[in-house]
């Protein structure tokens, strides 16, 4: 969608509607003529056996009307603006560069200072770590809450479970490039009974209650269908983003209809890049903060 909102983009509306407004005039210009004295001419074009055209000059009033309406359009583009930036939005430009120039010039030192430290140290540093909370309340909260401790379909980063793996560096890589986690539905090829064998087998690996007949069942459908993403003992693998299914850390939740749906219809989940948007410095700082929320 970048690509839509580009100075191109911009750039291509203004030729074409210029162009459309110089052809408007064009019209109008070359139908600027004056009625001839003499017998009206007709344009030879007929209509159901009789009905013709008289070759007339468009009324004057009605070329007014053509003329104000294209001095309108012109006034209003500029306005609008449909030209490109006002002065008044040229001077808002300006003013933000210049406060995010003074910011840098203010801030840059101290985010560089940290930068040079190790994550563990930065998460230790009490200024370090009121810096990252506040970027963690901007940018993260809206997703993993103001305590962290996430939501159905967000996880706790307050625990020492980790989906991606809750190394130092590996939390800063999470953070910087984002993250995709898919899993694919199985509805479709286990069937309704074969998901419900499924989601009884999964339970039974936490210690959830469960119908142990059906946990039997679908222990086999486990191993032929699960294991190359959870593993054969279904701990996880956090090079894919596979959960482990062993403890009682749920990201969508335990029940077994919740499960089921999950197995029927995939999970697909997606955690946004912030490497571009905030810069080095400050998802050095942020990852530190995170770092010094795990229980680890």
């Amino acid at each position: 969608m970048a690509d839509f909102i580009s100075g191109f983009w911009n750039m291509y509306v203004m030729v074409i509607v210029a162009l459309s407004l110089l052809f408007c005039v064009f019209v109008l210009v070359s139908n600027m003529t004056k009625r001839e004295a003499g017998p009206v001419q007709l344009h030879g074009h007929v209509w159901d056996e009789t009905l013709a055209e008289y070759n007339n000059p468009l009324p004057r009033w009605w070329m007014y009307l053509f003329w104000i309406t294209i001095g309108f359009a012109v006034v209003y583009l500029a306005i609008y603006p449909g030209f490109g930036k006002t002065n008044q939005e040229r001077g808002e430009h300006a003013q933000y560069e210049a406060e995010m120039k003074a910011a840098n010039e203010k801030y840059g030192p101290i985010f560089a200072k940290y930068r040079g430290m190790d994550l563990a140290a930065v998460a230790a540093d009490p200024e370090a770590k009121a810096m990252g909370q506040r970027m963690f309340l901007t940018y993260c909260a809206q997703c993993h809450g103001s305590a962290a401790q996430g939501a159905k379909g967000f996880p706790n980063l307050t625990d020492d479970e980790w989906q991606w793996g809750g190394e130092a560096e590996t939390i800063k890589t999470t953070i910087t490039g984002g993250r995709i986690a898919m899993m694919p539905p199985f509805g479709p090829s286990l069937g309704a009974e074969g998901v419900k064998d499924v989601a009884n087998y999964v339970r039974s690996l936490s210690g959830l209650a469960h119908d142990s007949l059906r946990a039997q069942r679908g222990a086999e459908l486990f191993q032929q269908n699960c294991v190359a993403c959870h593993g054969a003992d279904a701990k996880g693998n956090t090079a894919m983003g596979a959960p482990n299914l062993t403890n009682k850390i749920w990201l969508y939740g335990s029940s077994e209809a919740t499960i089921i749906e999950t197995i029927t219809n995939g999970r697909n989940n997606r955690m946004p890049q912030f490497g571009e948007f905030l810069g080095e410095d400050k998802v050095h700082l942020l990852a530190a903060y995170v770092v010094g929320l795990s229980k680890k």
